[in-house]
């Protein structure tokens, strides 16, 4: 069932239930099924809210519902060499558990989308477990689909090659 009390805003960095949100919303994410990691300590919350404030090209926008900030959309604009011109990629989409299937996710992308646009983007572009697929579905229902040819994720751990040098 969907909220009407539910909007979404950009994040206020001057306000401490903003920067608060970020971490515990964050945790919320990687402690999930689909984030499978170790939460971050309250230090690094900060220093996760304060690189968010100062990285020029950041885009963080929170679902609320009234005081509640149940949802968050971290996003990041970049440039395409191909379209020539701006482009935005998704780093994370969460909402809490108790919020799910309430509209949140949709209503974060529609933000997301609508910056974009405003923006003169080309293209947004996000990463998705192919084992997630509720947000599948989320992401196909707001005109997402997998890039022909279909492309793979892939990284190179950096932090985990230095601690195995040292």
């Amino acid at each position: 069932m969907k909220n009407p009390d539910l909007t979404v805003r950009h994040c206020v960095y001057s306000n401490t239930d903003d920067l608060n949100a970020i971490g515990m919303l964050i945790n919320a994410y990687i402690e999930d099924a689909m984030g499978g990691g170790e939460p971050l300590s309250r230090q690094q919350q900060s220093r996760l809210a304060e690189a968010l404030a100062q990285h020029p090209k950041s885009i963080v926008l929170l679902a609320c519902i009234g005081d509640i900030r149940c949802g968050m959309l971290v996003a990041f604009e970049n440039y395409s060499t191909f379209t020539v011109s701006p482009m935005i990629n998704i780093h994370d989409v969460i909402v809490l558990k108790e919020y799910r299937g309430k509209g949140a996710g949709k209503k974060l992308l529609e933000a997301v989308i609508n910056i974009a646009r405003g923006r003169r983007c080309s293209r947004i572009t996000l990463e998705v477990r192919a084992d997630n697929p509720i947000a599948r579905r989320l992401y196909k229902n707001a005109g997402f689909k997998a890039p022909v040819p279909e492309m793979h994720y892939w990284r190179n751990n950096l932090q985990e090659q230095s601690r195995s040098e040292s």
